[in-house]
C-alpha cells in the first residue's frame, strides 16, 4: 500500500501514520484534544439545558476523560450526523486556519462568552 492515501473529506494527501504516532493534527498542526461528544436520547444525570441551542449537555465538567453527553430537542436546528454520531473535538490556536480545505457542518459561531466553536465532517465523523 502506498504511504500516501486520500482523505476522502478533502481530497489532500496525508501521510500513513504508523500505531505509535498521533494524527497530523495533534503531532504537525498543533491541535489539544478537548472532549468527546455522544449525542443520546436519554437524560442524564446534572443535564444542564442550553435554550438556545436546542440541546442539553452533561458530563463535561466531571469527566475525567472530556466526555459530553448531548441530548438534542426534536427541532434543533442541526444535521442529523451531528444529532447521532459522536464527534471529537479540539482547542486550536486559529479557528480561521484550522477550517481551511475543510468540509464544514455548522460555521464559527460562539456559545458561550469567549468560546468560538465550529463544526467539520471527516469521512463521515463530526469534528468541532
Amino acid at each position: 500500500m502506498d504511504d500516501a492515501l486520500s482523505n476522502q473529506s478533502s481530497n489532500a494527501r496525508v501521510v500513513k501514520r504508523q500505531d505509535h504516532e498521533a494524527p497530523a493534527v495533534v503531532a504537525r498542526e498543533g491541535w489539544r484534544y478537548h472532549h468527546v461528544g455522544i449525542p443520546t436520547l436519554a437524560p442524564h444525570r446534572g443535564e444542564r439545558n442550553l435554550p438556545g441551542l436546542k440541546v442539553h449537555v452533561s458530563g463535561f465538567e466531571f469527566s475525567p476523560y472530556g466526555i459530553e453527553w448531548m441530548r438534542f430537542e426534536p427541532d434543533a436546528p442541526y444535521p442529523e450526523v451531528i444529532k447521532t454520531v459522536p464527534h471529537v473535538a479540539f482547542e486550536v490556536d486559529s479557528l480561521e486556519t484550522a477550517l481551511e480545505g475543510k468540509e464544514i457542518l455548522v460555521a464559527s459561531n460562539s456559545p458561550s462568552t469567549g468560546v468560538r466553536v465550529a463544526m467539520i465532517l471527516d469521512d463521515g465523523a463530526p469534528v468541532r
